[in-house]
């Protein structure tokens, strides 16, 4: 009964999940955490129960024994369950990674280079899979990208229109996130509607804390609205999205305000929190239904940019057989899902308020039988599709 073991590590926590190899059930999941400080926190989660415990962990690999000892005390066994493979998200993996990868000298190398384009992930990702390596000498590991996905992307879609040598030797261009959301949603999603998804054009939009769409032809990504960096595209909770370079430049000449300030700015004083106050989408609709002007504004610019980039990908699409919400945002707010699809029914994009307001953790349908395109929603399963990734690429 082998199984695979997904680790998310950051910079000073971890998240697992052990994977049933078989039959893809959850057996174990956790969350170590504070790592680095004084006091470190362990959670562990069985099919029977919570534990939790409070010691210093020095780095991830004082992280990953505290690990393995809440699966020596509490389960489930891993001599019962012996790993096929440890799987890794890593967040980016520039144009060089396509898929899922078994890691080598080589792959580490590859990571630890390409953090340039993703300082705050690469070097945390590349740290959980040194210490996983300690603690599984003998196991496979697996390297699952969060760009890979979008790696089918024409070079019409990825390329930046600046100079041409200067972009390729400072390896600008549109990478593109959430890929392994988007892949497992899509793959979901055709399976919900029973038709091969290389027979589906859809949308897909993660729409969470972070949001990003997903412009899927015949399970390809054809187009993205994250860039080179997680920062392009919609509107976020702390993230600006879409804004003119040149604001940046004006900000500079007027204000002084340098290359971190202004980093600091759009990653995490802007999205719904630099314009209501609020950086959760809940706290800003309960602002808004009390009267708030600023959090009314916040939300009509969100749910604006999420409509436009609806109808620019149907356009790149030619035709479309599905809009997929996902993510905790897409998953669990129907006024989000109502509101940012308004005015489509020209398109055959439409909503029934009662379907919308059904709570499920299934996929299900929220547009009416008369809809042309379907509209669902479909519950985000990242830590399975690392499973499923890591376990084709040892085997």
């Amino acid at each position: 009964m082998s199984a695979i073991l997904v680790v998310n590590s950051g910079s000073s926590s971890f998240k697992y999940q052990l994977i049933d190899a078989a039959t893809e059930a959850v057996l174990a999941s956790g969350l170590v955490e504070r790592i680095g400080e004084e006091s470190g926190h362990t959670r562990h989660t069985t099919q029977v129960g919570l534990w939790e415990s409070k010691e210093p962990i020095a780095d991830h690999t004082a992280g990953f024994e505290a690990m393995l000892r809440a699966f020596a005390e509490h389960g489930p066994s891993l001599d019962a369950h012996p790993l096929a493979a440890v799987g890794h998200r890593v967040v980016h993996g520039g144009k060089r990674f396509h898929e899922a990868t078994v890691i080598t000298d080589l792959v580490k190398i590859n990571i630890e280079d390409l953090a340039e384009l993703a300082p705050l992930h690469n070097p945390a990702n590349l740290e959980g899979i040194t210490a996983a390596q300690k603690a599984f000498p003998d196991v496979p590991q697996v390297a699952v990208f969060d760009t890979a996905f979008h790696q089918t992307l024409p070079p019409a879609a990825y390329t930046y229109a600046i100079d041409a040598a200067l972009a390729e030797k400072q390896r600008v261009r549109r990478y593109g996130f959430h890929g392994t959301s988007h892949k497992f949603v899509s793959g979901a999603a055709a399976e919900f509607l029973g038709r091969p998804v290389s027979d589906l054009k859809m949308i897909v939009l993660h729409l969470g804390n972070g949001a990003s769409v997903a412009a899927i032809d015949g399970g390809r990504s054809v187009e993205t609205s994250m860039g080179m960096t997680p920062l392009e595209g919609l509107v976020m909770g702390t993230r600006s999205g879409d804004i003119d370079p040149a604001v940046l430049f004006h900000l500079n000449r007027k204000t002084g305000m340098g290359f971190a300030e202004l980093d600091e700015l759009l990653n995490r004083r802007s999205g719904l929190l630099g314009l209501s106050g609020h950086g959760d989408m809940r706290d800003v609709q309960k602002a808004a239904a009390a009267g708030d002007a600023a959090a009314a504004l916040a939300l009509d610019v969100y749910l604006h940019r999420i409509r436009g980039y609806i109808g620019a990908y149907y356009a790149q699409l030619g035709h479309l057989d599905a809009v997929v919400f996902t993510a905790g945002v897409g998953e669990n707010n129907p006024l989000v899902r109502a509101r940012s699809l308004e005015g489509l029914a020209e398109l055959g994009i439409s909503v029934d308020p009662a379907l919308n307001e059904v709570e499920s953790r299934s996929p299900r349908y929220i547009s009416p039988e008369s809809s042309r395109v379907a509209v669902l929603v479909v519950p985000t399963n990242e830590e399975l599709e690392i499973a499923r990734q890591s376990l084709a690429a040892v085997s």
